[in-house]
């Protein structure tokens, strides 16, 4: 009798047993089904042998219930061969979950130095990996499209509960809402990396699981790309409180990132060279930009007999700016101005990057060294307004 297990006849066919039933599909590398009882679809297996040790090793790849019986050997056959390569490359004797991957990342951004992104990543696996038990405990090897599609619906469909509402637990706190696209985004980035980055150590062969399934949804962060004209911002400026009109205006003189600009120190200025160091923000490392005259007058205006660890730019009561604190009076500010809806305030930032390409000319690299950003990210969202500059000097070349 025949012990071939690739047709659903012939493994009907086989005698049940404790010792798996063996096809050879390249030297070293055999692919096996173990059917212990009558009518069972059995267990299906990889057996690996290293050429130089000899030694033999065993992988299980499940029952594979889910796919045809027709098509259960070229499914097995699929997953063994990727474990094969696996193997062959040096990779892991147990393979890595999901859950395993994201703790390493999180290891890797700590060894370099990156406490603030590893804080953030952990946050986010802890919130949305690691109680998802049977996607977390899912080996790299059998990590399949499906399976990350399943684990990004979920995840869109969880709603998002204030800090404040989780310590509140009252029958006025603020509902939940529902996640927006650009959070799924950040959340979708983070394992997107834990996943490549084991890739890239050998922990699995190939992207294919997550390559399409945990791409970004496109416009997410429709609302950060609000324009507003100087007229605006001064209307902006003019209705917002006091010192939240010192920080926007700091906003629509610097390109910077809210959170950098809130973060920054009086020390962080130097009146002398007209110079102001960015240190917490994307960007990584700090970073220093020369100043214009008006900008560099301004600054010293507000530091003057000022402590040098003061924020640069203070609320009323000292404390610096953070989201929460300019939210809703920023809004406000921005409903009396008769401004668009969802303007906030990164509008500033992207409103500053425009007009510094698209009536002040300076060139890309500049305004990302400035902005603290990648030239890629410039042209990809800048890309435009550089296409409307070439148009307009291709027209100078008519004769």
């Amino acid at each position: 009798m025949s012990d071939r297990i690739d047709t659903v006849r012939a493994r009907e066919a086989l005698k049940p047993r404790h010792g798996p039933y063996w096809q050879r599909i390249r030297k070293g590398c055999y692919l096996g089904l173990r059917k212990t009882t009558a009518g069972a679809a059995g267990v299906w297996l990889a057996r690996h042998r290293d050429e130089e040790s000899g030694k033999q090793t065993l992988h299980s790849l499940g029952h594979l219930d889910d796919v045809a019986p027709a098509d259960r050997f070229d499914a097995a056959k699929t997953l063994a061969e990727k474990w094969f390569d696996h193997r062959g490359a040096g990779g892991r004797e147990k393979p890595l979950t999901v859950w395993d991957a994201c703790e390493r990342y999180v290891k890797h951004l700590r060894d370099a130095g990156r406490d603030k992104t590893a804080d953030d990543a952990q946050g986010r696996f802890k919130r949305w990996v690691e109680p998802d038990t049977k996607f977390a405990k899912t080996v790299l090897l059998k990590l399949t499209p499906t399976a990350l599609d399943d684990w990004r619906r979920r995840l869109a469909r969880e709603t998002v509960r204030s800090t404040k509402n989780k310590v509140n637990q009252n029958a006025d706190a603020t509902p939940p809402k529902a996640r927006s696209a650009s959070a799924l985004n950040r959340d979708m980035t983070a394992l997107r990396a834990a996943l490549n980055l084991a890739l890239e150590n050998g922990h699995t062969t190939s992207d294919h699981a997550w390559r399409a399934k945990l791409r970004p949804v496109k416009d997410a962060d429709g609302r950060r790309n609000i324009y507003l004209d100087a007229k605006q911002r001064r209307a902006l400026i003019a209705k917002a409180p006091a010192d939240l009109a010192v920080f926007l205006r700091a906003l629509s003189l610097l390109p910077l990132r809210p959170g950098a600009m809130a973060a920054l120190r009086v020390a962080d200025f130097d009146a002398r060279l007209a110079t102001l160091t960015i240190g917490k923000d994307k960007a990584g490392s700090d970073r220093r930009i020369g100043l214009p005259k008006a900008t560099a007058d301004f600054l010293a205006e507000g530091t003057a007999n000022r402590a040098q660890e003061a924020p640069l730019f203070p609320r009323a009561d000292g404390t610096p700016w953070n989201k929460d604190a300019w939210k809703k009076p920023l809004k406000q500010a921005a409903k009396d101005a008769g401004l668009p809806d969802g303007t906030v305030a990164y509008a500033l930032r992207h409103s500053a990057i425009t007009d510094l390409i698209a009536l002040h000319r300076l060139d890309t690299m500049t305004v990302a060294q400035i902005a603290g950003t990648s030239l890629v990210m410039i042209e990809k969202n800048y890309g435009h307004l550089l296409r409307e500059h070439a148009k307009a000097a291709l027209a100078g070349l008519a004769l």
